[in-house]
């Protein structure tokens, strides 16, 4: 398709929105081209869907970009950050020319993938195909459930629009959520498909050849086609997928690199500069002047006026219902809107503490029941594993298609999807999520914890049966490299609670962490209350690192974390009987201990005696706080199967076992 053609196919669209449509198509040219690197042909392919989009369907305001009940823009296909940048830009948000000349350079708010935090308006961190598509999702039912807590209409009631590309649908995750999104008939969300069929090797039917439209019908999605450089065709299809009553999805055929005389519709036009004679050809081809680069006329800006007015009412509408909510509402939309975590959660915790012997997946659930009614904003489900997870908050249905005030989500048997839905309704700003499974199944939603960690998103994973006493299910389904894999990852903490006080310190250090998600890693085995100290300050647990056995003069410092930190007590008391002096210390978050200054660092771990860790998993990284002298005791080999206490018999980890082995290395 030529250019001259493509301005044809566009006959009913403004004068100003077809400006707008090439200065973003300009722009991502020239800043690929300066930046050397970046992916022009997409952003070219997609400008007139943004530009339709922002300038007559969107409802956001750029100077008020945190309103609650603003739509949200999922790029779902984040190498085409260009395009967000450039119609962010148009569309008046804190977005300059001067930002879009330093695409991908360091410090720049246009990183090569939108990063969530660097510019209002990027309302998730994409790149990960497929990711943003799950989050979409996440952010459409966090909108319906939001909306099912107020009674008041108009307070929560924003659309979800993402944009997406061939890859994101070949990548699972999205069919995960897709699929879920339509079982709940979630009305709010509209994914557009830039269906330009070329990949970075080449055409899509290299490896796909589905049809893409039939697979969504059949997820519960009304379908529509349409050309995607046609902006009347997609203002039409956004108009009628508003009113569809379910999900929508709207097949955009696009042409990739399009407008570039030599480049249309090639893989040579996804992820490499045009090179200079291409662009000055494509600009050419749009009438467009050759210099300056970056170059925007007036005209452009023009086009989105009209829609952020129309915003702004729209905006200082909302303010005033909800100042005039009914109590009721108010209290409901202040609870959403400020999540706030009573300063006395932890007391009120302590306070619920029962000792028993029991598995910490029963313990933690008894607590988080004190969590949930303390926090409303407490919401989530697991994978289909609720009768051994044992998250359901209590006294709560399930949310369901038309019922969305529950705080209980099913999420099925969809871990990669939950992880990425769960960002979505933390992105939303109303809730704190949870999600759980099995924790070896954590390595089925592993890019979506690391995405939440690496936008500072607070999402609480609850990870049962955590280590190889979950017993005879075997090697498939016990741990033993994934809590480490878990606290390798910046920012995401792993909280292995010993007992029930120490689940009642998981559970307050997760609901303080507000800057990046919690992992609560639990038993399925029950596991003896553990005795301390007279004057003990159970505050020290939140620390992440405490004494539990003291010794003044130790000979030897052994940690321990959750299931193993009895056996640890145990184990030093059988060493004691052997004059050797050992110091127990409880580490249930490590994390939060290596941020300690090195001195109180030392004063736990005193340099110069002899360090020893116990935890079910394998031993290497605990070298790194032993030293390369250090007694690492663990599994480091895949687990059986058999009942735990086989188990805990045939690998050498209970106490009388680990104290021979400690002998052993000491020469004793």
């Amino acid at each position: 398709m030529s250019a001259s053609s493509a301005t044809s196919s566009t006959s009913s669209t403004s004068t100003s929105d077809l400006l707008a449509q090439k200065a973003i198509a300009c722009l991502a040219m020239d800043a690929v081209e300066k930046a050397a690197n970046g992916h022009p042909g997409a952003p070219m392919g997609q400008a007139a869907i943004a530009v339709e989009l922002f300038a007559h369907h969107l409802k956001y305001v750029p100077e008020e970009p945190n309103w609650p009940n603003r739509d949200r823009f999922v790029l779902s296909c984040g190498h085409s950050s260009m395009l967000l940048y450039s119609v962010l830009h148009l569309a008046g948000y804190e977005v300059t020319v001067d930002d879009l000349k330093s695409f991908r350079q360091f410090g720049s708010k246009t990183a090569g993938h939108p990063e969530h935090g660097y510019a209002p308006g990027i309302e998730t961190t994409t790149g990960p195909l497929g990711q943003g598509v799950g989050n979409a999702v996440g952010m459409a039912l966090a909108a319906k459930m939001a909306g099912g807590r107020v009674a008041t209409p108009g307070v929560f009631d924003y659309r979800i629009y993402a944009l997406c590309s061939d890859g994101d649908l070949m990548e699972g995750v999205a069919y995960e959520a897709m699929s879920l999104a339509g079982h709940l008939g979630l009305d709010n969300l509209i994914l557009i498909w830039d269906d330009n069929r070329v990949t970075i090797d080449g055409s899509t039917d290299l490896a796909f050849g589905e049809d893409v439209c039939a697979r969504a019908r059949a997820l519960g999605f009304d379908v529509q086609t349409v050309d995607g450089h046609d902006g009347a065709a997609v203002g039409q299809a956004l108009d009628k997928a508003k009113g569809a009553g379910r999900p929508a999805f709207i097949a955009a055929r696009t042409h990739i690199g399009y407008g570039s005389p030599g480049k249309q519709g090639k893989s040579s036009a996804h992820g490499a500069p045009l090179g200079a004679a291409e662009v000055a050809a494509t600009k050419a081809a749009w009438g467009w002047p050759a210099e300056p680069a970056f170059h925007v006329p007036e005209e452009a800006y023009t086009a989105f006026r009209p829609q952020r007015e129309q915003n702004r009412k729209a905006f200082e509408a909302w303010r005033a219902k909800v100042q005039s909510l009914p109590e009721a509402d108010r209290q409901a939309f202040a609870a959403l809107d400020d999540k706030t975590v009573p300063a006395d959660l932890f007391d009120r915790l302590l306070a619920a503490v029962k000792p028993a012997n029991e598995a910490t997946r029963s313990l933690s659930s008894a607590l988080e029941q004190v969590v949930a009614a303390a926090c409303p904003q407490l919401v989530g489900g697991s994978a289909d594993l609720q009768a051994s997870v044992k998250t359901t908050i209590k006294g709560s249905p399930a949310v369901s298609r038309g019922e969305f005030a529950g705080r209980n989500i099913n999420f099925g048997i969809r871990e990669h999807a939950m992880g990425s839905i769960l960002n979505g309704v933390a992105l939303s700003g109303h809730f704190t999520p949870l999600g759980s499974t099995f924790l070896i199944f954590g390595d089925y939603m592993r890019p979506p914890m690391r995405l939440a960690a690496l936008m500072h998103q607070q999402v609480i994973y609850v990870l049962t049966h955590d280590s190889v006493y979950l017993g005879e299910d075997g090697p498939t389904h016990q741990p033993v490299e994934q809590m480490w894999t878990m606290r390798l990852v910046p920012n995401l903490h792993v909280f292995r609670p010993a007992d029930a006080l120490e689940c009642a310190a998981a559970w307050a250090y997760a609901m303080g962490r507000a800057d990046g998600p919690t992992v609560l890693a639990l038993t399925r085995q029950e596991i003896p209350p553990l005795e301390r100290p007279a004057g003990f300050d159970p505050k020290s647990v939140l620390t992440g690192a405490y004494v539990l056995v003291e010794e003044s003069k130790p000979d030897l410092v052994l940690m321990a974390t959750g299931s193993e930190v009895h056996i640890a007590v145990d184990a030093a008391r059988l060493l004691s009987a052997q004059k050797v002096r050992v110091r127990v210390v409880s580490m249930p978050c490590v994390q939060a201990f290596l941020a300690w200054s090195p001195d109180k660092q030392a004063a736990l771990l005193p340099p110069g005696v002899r360090r020893a860790s116990l935890e079910l998993g394998v031993t290497l990284p605990w070298k790194a706080l032993t030293g390369t002298d250090g007694i690492c005791i663990g599994v480091d080999r895949f687990g059986l199967s058999a009942p735990y206490e086989v188990i805990q018999k045939e690998l050498g980890l209970d106490a009388e076992a680990v104290a021979a082995r400690i002998l052993r290395e000491l020469g004793r």
